[in-house]
């Protein structure tokens, strides 16, 4: 359907049922010129397939919750026709992650997550690489072997494992607090609650909630277990840290 784009932006389509949040996209990507831009949008599944615009796509952002059917079912479809799918969502059910990229998503990014994480997500994806928190490739990557050890007989997808159980249940208020915590690591509370905008004992209150969901017992535990499982990424400024800096309060 469309060509590599080496020299020119990356053309990027937006699909989300909601206006706000495509005019915030829309704003957020042509910021970015000319590296990317908006190519088009499309506020339900009907519009997206009949797009005119899809034809020269090198990047979908794809909400799986469109107003009229299940977006999943089109992943296919557009992924064969050479456009790279990031879903964008923010549904933090596993396993519809895990049936997205079977369909042939190339990324999963939360609403949730750091607007520089959105945009270096579509830099990597078009560049070729996958975007997705390694706990959720671990399973792709099982689902796959399975495929592969049964002559390519069609699965129901996998169970997610523990860890992704886990990182599921992570609202996205949590999600911004676990990535507070690596981004600020070696801050004391107090400096992480105010990046938040939350006091230090809301701040705690927080972790509290995260520590028992993850299964961790403090924050260098929780450090150690966001950057294993792709939950937050670290700055330059951050990784030149050493642990013995860490806050563990």
């Amino acid at each position: 359907m469309n060509a590599n784009n080496n020299t020119g932006p990356i053309r990027v389509l937006l699909a989300d049922d909601h206006t706000v949040v495509l005019w915030g996209l829309r704003q957020l990507i042509d910021s970015n010129q000319p590296l990317m831009r908006v190519c088009g949008t499309a506020s339900n599944r009907r519009e997206l397939l009949a797009h005119p615009a899809l034809a020269e796509t090198d990047v979908l952002l794809l909400d799986l919750g469109l107003a009229d059917g299940d977006a999943l079912d089109c992943i296919r479809q557009v992924s064969a026709a050479g456009v790279k799918v990031i879903v964008l969502t923010g549904n933090l059910n596993a396993a519809q992650h895990l049936q997205a990229v079977m369909q042939g998503a190339r990324g999963v990014v939360l609403k949730s997550h750091p607007t520089d994480m959105l945009l270096r997500a579509i830099e990597r994806v078009h560049a070729g690489e996958v975007w997705v928190e390694r706990a959720l490739m671990a399973q792709v990557l099982g689902n796959v072997s399975g495929l592969a050890a049964s002559g390519g007989a069609a699965h129901a997808p996998a169970v997610p494992s523990e860890h992704a159980q886990r990182i599921a249940s992570l609202t996205p208020k949590e999600r911004q607090v676990v990535q507070a915590v690596v981004q600020h690591r070696g801050a004391k509370g107090l400096v992480v609650a105010e990046t938040l905008g939350m006091s230090e004992h809301t701040l705690r209150n927080h972790l509290t909630v995260i520590y028992s969901k993850l299964n961790l017992h403090g924050r260098l535990d929780l450090y150690a277990f966001a950057l294993e499982h792709g939950l937050a990424t670290l700055s330059t400024s951050t990784s030149r840290q050493s642990l013995k800096d860490f806050d563990p309060a």
